[in-house]
């Protein structure tokens, strides 16, 4: 009997130390490095704060996320002094983008869409959080197909279904999909400039190659990915951006993040190596636990 006992004892420890090994193991690999903003629609205007400052109306529609005050007027000072609809309530940026229509009918997302913030270089450990004032647009509402087709933030373009890599809008979705189109933002900034002529220039992407930022452009920050979803299907013909065809997809960003609040999710979850919901928990490692309280915001 105590042969038994002592052999089933040493069974159970074995199992228990390639349980407690492999578990080590699937902590310690990193597949993931990045956080989510989830955000709700506000409102669609005509404005854009970046493009056309202080000038209402001068823009094609756009569907704006998060912050309620955004508009043509909007700065980095009233958006931080406004509130949000975003998950995590510190996360007072603006986001944008042109109006999606069915013919005459606006067609605006109806859940909270998701934003994520990954690292766009191999290195994420070396990701930085954005500068305060931070803005770009990502994009062009000027694009041709295949300019949609080979840019660089481009995923997998329009989607529904079982339909995929799609550069302009499907010409069918199954009756009950939604539409949805995924697009990257640039991770490399200049280090100097918080915006640009073009709105553009002081952002680059990766070498796609390395993953690395180019020396013109050294200063990782967070990737930013649209992924937004759409409540429209059956027969596609009439759908249609406000600025044009489905190629015509771009976004903007006006950071008006919590400084410390930023910080402390690109620290656990971008150079962590976690995927992580807004609150900065990863639901795959909980003994790494989570960037924010349960209100979403920092201890204080």
């Amino acid at each position: 009997m105590s042969r038994k006992l002592s052999a089933l004892t040493m069974t159970a420890a074995l199992v228990a130390a390639v349980v407690v090994t492999q578990s080590a193991k699937a902590d310690d690999l990193v597949t993931h490095h990045e956080f989510q903003a989830n955000c709700s629609v506000t409102t669609h205007l005509p404005d854009d704060p970046i493009v056309f400052p202080g000038l209402p109306g001068a823009s094609h529609m756009h569907t704006f996320l998060g912050n309620p005050s955004t508009n043509a007027r909007s700065t980095n000072d009233s958006l931080k002094g406004a509130q949000t609809n975003c998950r995590t309530p510190d996360d007072k940026s603006a986001y944008w983008f042109p109006s999606v229509y069915n013919g005459d009918q606006l067609v605006p997302p109806d859940f909270p869409q998701v934003i994520y913030y990954k690292s766009g270089i191999l290195r994420y450990q070396d990701v930085v959080p954005f500068p305060p004032g931070m803005r770009f647009v990502v994009g062009s509402p000027t694009a041709t197909q295949e300019q949609f087709r080979t840019a660089p933030g481009a995923v997998e373009g329009w989607e529904c279904g079982d339909s995929f890599h799609n550069y302009d809008f499907p010409a069918w979705c199954p009756p009950g999909t939604q539409l949805n189109v995924r697009y990257q933002a640039p991770s490399c900034w200049n280090g100097r400039d918080l915006d640009s002529a073009n709105h553009q220039s002081h952002m680059a992407y990766p070498d796609r190659a390395t993953l690395t930022c180019p020396p013109s452009h050294p200063v990782a920050v967070p990737m930013i990915e649209f992924k937004m979803a759409f409540p429209v299907s059956g027969d596609m013909s009439r759908v249609r951006l406000a600025s044009g065809r489905g190629y015509t997809w771009h976004y903007d960003f006006m950071n008006a993040w919590d400084a410390p609040t930023q910080a402390a999710l690109v620290r656990h979850c971008i150079n962590g190596g976690l995927q992580c919901d807004p609150r900065g928990f990863d639901l795959y490692k909980p003994n790494r636990g989570a960037a924010l309280g349960p209100d979403y915001r920092l201890p204080r």
